[in-house]
């Protein structure tokens, strides 16, 4: 088995020493963006969590925040395609499309309903205010 990984890994060298990138980057363009692509930053307070997350060139309406619980999820499609001119004759056309996302956890639950987002020259703003312990846990009455 040592063998096999082996000579796959001569392989992937010699590929990679003939056509540089040529096998994981598309033709033209920038590559996709891979999940460690996504750079954040979160800082914390004692009411609020920011997060910042560097998603260039990814248009607002292209990216999704979820927030469940204690996790947050960032996902981007990403679509490039090559544009024509009046007049001019497509002699080939290439385009990708294509998904990057990524989750992690902060060390509180957030309260969705006060969270907010802001998009501004491909940074992501999120302030995810805590959920305090009196929204969590109900408090009863006594008859």
């Amino acid at each position: 088995m040592n063998a096999l990984m082996t000579r796959g890994s001569l392989f992937d060298d010699l590929f990679r020493d003939i056509a540089p990138g040529f096998y994981i980057r598309p033709l033209h363009g920038d590559s996709l963006p891979t999940p460690s692509q996504i750079k954040i930053d979160v800082k914390e307070n004692p009411d609020a969590f920011t997060v910042q997350a560097e998603i260039p060139g990814v248009p607002k309406e292209a990216i999704h925040v979820a927030v469940d619980g204690d996790m947050v999820t960032l996902r981007a499609e990403i679509k490039q395609q090559d544009s024509t001119n009046e007049g001019e004759r497509v002699l080939r056309s290439e385009r990708y499309y294509g998904e990057v996302s990524r989750s992690f956890r902060l060390a509180n639950e957030i309260d969705q309903s006060k969270a907010k987002a802001r998009y501004d020259n491909g940074v992501l703003t999120l302030t995810l205010p805590k959920k305090t312990e009196l929204d969590s846990a109900q408090r009863l009455t006594i008859e």
